[in-house]
């Protein structure tokens, strides 16, 4: 378990083969899968695209677990690492069974992933992308010490609309 902290109630365990069609399962449409993922899978997603995921360099991705329960309840990935600016992002964050969401799970996971970041990979920056009509994702990331840096307006395209997004920032404490 990655987790010291006893207001955790979940942990990030590597994500493998065996979680494909658990993932492949909570993806149900276009727009999901972009608004998990962002632009890095095709719809539907297939067990061949995350082979390739999980096979990238500078890529720690994780399933996550109910310490309680062991059940798998959710996707995490700190991509991007940059061991050398000692930075890296926070990307497609799933709490993935609808029965477990607005639980506070979310804001667990990114708690989890930015420790992980910063004690275990000795990350310094952490940043993540959010569309601007996520407005419980920005409400975690703010809760969990997330800036908004900057705002690209209608940058990505899905269907017939355009998206707009927020970057954020983290910087270590020290």
């Amino acid at each position: 378990m990655i987790s010291s902290c006893n207001l955790i109630n979940i942990e990030l365990k590597e994500f493998q083969q065996s979680d494909f069609d658990r993932l492949i399962q909570w993806v149900h449409t276009e727009e999901e899968m972009v608004q998990w993922s962002g632009p890095l899978f095709r719809f539907p997603i297939t067990h061949q695209q995350l082979e390739d995921y999980i096979h990238a360099e500078h890529r720690l991705v994780f399933s996550v677990a109910d310490i309680h329960t062991s059940q798998i309840i959710g996707h995490a990935e700190i991509n991007a690492i940059d061991t050398v600016q000692k930075s890296a992002r926070i990307c497609r964050v799933l709490v993935g069974d609808e029965h477990h969401r607005n639980k506070g799970y979310g804001t667990q996971i990114i708690q989890e992933l930015v420790r992980y970041a910063f004690e275990t990979v000795h990350l310094n920056t952490l940043d993540l992308a959010v569309y601007d009509f996520n407005v419980h994702a920005i409400a975690c990331y703010k809760k969990c010490g997330f800036e908004i840096i900057s705002y690209s307006k209608n940058n990505c395209k899905v269907g017939e609309s355009y998206w707009s997004t927020y970057t954020m920032r983290m910087q270590k404490q020290r």
